[in-house]
């Protein structure tokens, strides 16, 4: 199961927004979100909520590629969201996560025993490219012990 079925499976948010996972790499996440009707807000582009709903989900499907092979040991957790809305969206957007350390590095914290924190960039995309918003959420690897 791949991480985008795996995460449809167990969010219910993914599935009433009907994300799409297009790709999702250690190194990048992208999702879509179509255009639907019943999510638009007034001025016909998609609700901020589901705007954010899109980058966040984008955020943790790259922390879930880049760290699923620590969740015997650690859980990831969003630790904090910063949204900045640059253009109006109309239409489907893009959201493209990108880690904001190396993975190793975080790993390397986790392996001495700290709680690392590491920011993942997120840019949502309008069909012509355009970049509509930008968003930063900082996560977390929890250990279980």
């Amino acid at each position: 199961m791949s991480i985008g079925e795996m995460l449809a499976a167990t969010v219910p948010m993914v599935r009433t927004l009907n994300l799409e996972y297009l790709e999702t790499t250690p190194e990048k996440a992208v999702l879509a979100l179509p255009d639907q009707s019943e999510y638009r807000n007034h001025v016909g582009g998609p609700h901020a909520g589901a705007m954010f709903t899109l980058g966040e989900s984008a955020s943790g499907a790259i922390v879930l590629a880049a760290f699923g092979d620590q969740l015997s040991r650690a859980v990831p957790l969003p630790v904090h969201a910063e949204i900045a809305f640059k253009k109006i969206a109309l239409g489907p957007v893009t959201a493209t996560a990108t880690l904001g350390r190396p993975a190793a590095e975080v790993v390397a914290e986790l392996d001495e025993g700290k709680r690392p924190e590491f920011p993942v960039a997120v840019a949502i995309q309008r069909e012509d490219g355009a970049v509509t918003t930008e968003m930063t959420v900082v996560w977390t690897l929890r250990p279980n012990s």
